[in-house]
């Protein structure tokens, strides 16, 4: 009957442009795509004869789908971008949303400031840019500070200004905020800045030895020393960053081995490199280049300010189309000025590929190797590790970290809070973050890891062996990581229970699978450690008096003045309590209570 209404469907179907949605048998967008005639696009999907790996695949799990029409093909093409980004498909190219492109501005203020600012703009400032990362704003920002002295500090702050800060005492602000500096000679500097980040670089120059010159003859020879520091300055970054062109661009370089790809941005204003990201799309193993970069321009560029030109390495069919969706110059054989930033990015591309299957290559290796010293049946997928932290019994956290393949899942790390438990006893810690743990994985019915690693020796082990006997689970893995001599890393002995032997072993320091079991253990202490200092923190900051009902804001000041600190009032006779305006015996007695225990 589904096959007979697909084929209904098919029959009638559009021949416009458009976008479709193909559907599993939940109702789930598996793949969203455009096309110029959505029938013959459409159709294709279910022609058996399909010799791509992934589209074989999909088509084995479409059991519906859906059109969006749209009158042009650059519609399309926006509109798929926006669906793609909202259902996250499983058979699309999928790429990380990222933040906007941070920006610097001069403000309008009597004294412009400097800052860097991310996000919807404010019409009254001057914004240049965009900076491929807020690192490369920063770096900008410091620059500036150091040549022009323009302030970079927040209104409130620059308000509030009786006589000079620190920045002006170490050479970094003019303090205009106090009047150590003219406003005709302020709006001079800032419109120099103006200059430089508009990549006026001559003219700027030009205009710094003139004002230099100008000072000398009148004699202001002070500032004439200012302007012949500044001059050094810029013809030195000069020289570091010079081009024979100062256009604004994006060059993207892809390239692709043993069926992963990595795509290299190095982002170029006015003629200079200013810094380079590195992608690595998913879903894209047998997709060629061409195919990959031609998905991943719209995924990275819409909604953002594209430069003017965008240099890339590979011909698209879609160049015509790319370039009017994303208002800009596609270039794919760039002329030589251009061509060494093409060069440099493929060059980056090709060696942070290279690290990245490195990487890979050495993760399965030590999968596999744990494979072997544990006995496994296969590769263990997913790992999960648990640690408990406390001081003295105060705060008691533990974690449970996760990785998938070798790597962290960030995603998955779960904490708890122990409680109701004798403080300093990491056996009742273990057994209730354990218990809580796969009792809720359990009852939501999902996937249980392959093995679990437990930060502790043999006591600590039993309790999580007698917690998943309790709740019924057996087919999960249950390793105990005990300390070596010394707390040194690398002389950890491995612990396991079968029935009622016990096995111990022990590795040599730089064995692949222990090198793994090492970073998932201290991944779990380190993630312990911090959410039991956030607790022990939150614990010391506040008042044992805001625990007490009956106690509000009012009558906890009244306490702390009258007797001067918690201390005091912890000394404190009921009679003594009473004294105090707002409480009576009752109370007193309640207060007095409270801070005995």
């Amino acid at each position: 009957m589904q096959n007979q209404n697909l084929k209904l469907k098919l029959k009638n179907l559009t021949r416009e442009s458009g976008v479709y949605k193909m559907l599993d048998k939940s109702g789930n967008v598996i793949y969203v795509g455009k096309a110029k005639n959505l029938k013959n696009r459409v159709s294709n999907y279910f022609n058996k004869s399909s010799q791509d790996e992934k589209t074989q695949l999909l088509q084995k799990n479409i059991h519906d789908f859906s059109i969006t029409i749209t009158k042009t093909e650059t519609q399309a093409l926006l509109l798929e971008n926006d669906l793609i980004k909202q259902y996250k498909p499983k058979y699309n190219i999928l790429l990380k949303d990222s933040k906007s492109y941070p920006y610097i501005y001069i403000s309008n203020d009597k004294h412009p400031r400097l800052g860097m600012f991310r996000g919807k703009k404010n019409k009254d400032y001057h914004y240049f840019g965009p900076y491929p990362s807020k690192y490369a704003a920063r770096d900008a920002l410091a620059l500036l500070k150091k040549i022009f002295k323009v302030r970079q500090c927040n209104n409130s702050f620059y308000r509030a200004r009786s006589r000079p800060c620190l920045e002006y005492q170490i050479g970094l602000c003019s303090a205009p905020c106090v009047g150590k500096i003219s406003d005709e000679r302020y709006d001079q500097d800032v419109q120099l800045v103006s200059l430089f980040l508009n990549g006026k670089s001559t003219k700027l120059l030009n205009e710094v030895s003139k004002k230099m010159k100008d000072a000398s003859s009148h004699l202001d020879f002070e500032a004439a020393a200012s302007y012949r520091d500044q001059l050094i300055n810029l013809r030195t970054i000069q020289e570091r960053h010079s081009s024979q062109f100062t256009s604004d661009m994006d060059v993207l370089s892809i390239v692709k081995d043993s069926n992963v790809h990595c795509i290299e941005i190095v982002f170029v204003r006015s003629g200079k490199q200013i810094g380079s990201e590195t992608f690595f799309p998913k879903n894209v193993k047998n997709d060629s280049n061409e195919t990959v970069l031609g998905a991943f321009l719209p995924l990275y560029y819409l909604g953002k300010n594209t430069p003017k030109e965008i240099v890339i390495s590979h011909k698209l069919n879609d160049k015509s189309l790319l370039e009017k969706g994303l208002s800009t110059k596609l270039i794919h054989l760039p002329r030589v000025d251009k061509k060494h930033f093409l060069e440099l990015a493929t060059l980056n591309a090709k060696e942070n590929l290279k690290q990245r299957l490195l990487l890979k290559f050495t993760k399965k290796k030590q999968l596999e190797a744990i494979q072997k010293i544990l006995a496994l049946k296969k590769l263990p997928e997913v790992m999960e590790c648990f640690d408990i932290s406390h001081t003295m019994g105060e705060a008691t956290t533990a974690s449970c970290v996760v990785f998938e393949k070798g790597a962290p899942k960030t995603s998955e790390y779960r904490q708890f809070n122990i409680k109701d438990i004798t403080p300093g006893d990491d056996y009742a810690a273990i057994n209730q973050a354990v218990y809580r743990r796969y009792s809720r994985i359990q009852e939501a019915q999902k996937e249980m890891p392959d093995i679990v690693f437990i930060d502790g020796g043999l006591g600590q082990l039993n309790q999580a062996i007698m917690v998943m006997n309790s709740i019924g689970i057996d087919n999960v893995l249950l390793v105990g990581i005990a300390k070596g001599e010394g707390r040194k890393s690398g002389l950890e002995t491995l612990i396991t229970v079968e029935g009622e032997k016990v096995k111990k072993i022990n590795l040599p320091p730089f064995d692949p699978a222990l090198l793994l079991i090492n970073h998932i253990r201290d991944e779990s202490h380190r993630f312990a450690i911090k959410n039991h200092r956030k607790k022990r923190a939150k614990k010391r900051t506040k008042s044992s008096l805001e625990s007490i009902k009956g106690v509000g804001t009012n009558k906890r000041s009244a306490l702390l003045n009258h007797f001067g600190g918690i201390q005091e009032i912890e000394n404190a006779s009921i009679d003594e309590l009473q004294k105090v305006v707002g409480i009576n015996l009752k109370l007193a007695t309640k207060i007095r209570e409270s801070l005995k225990k």
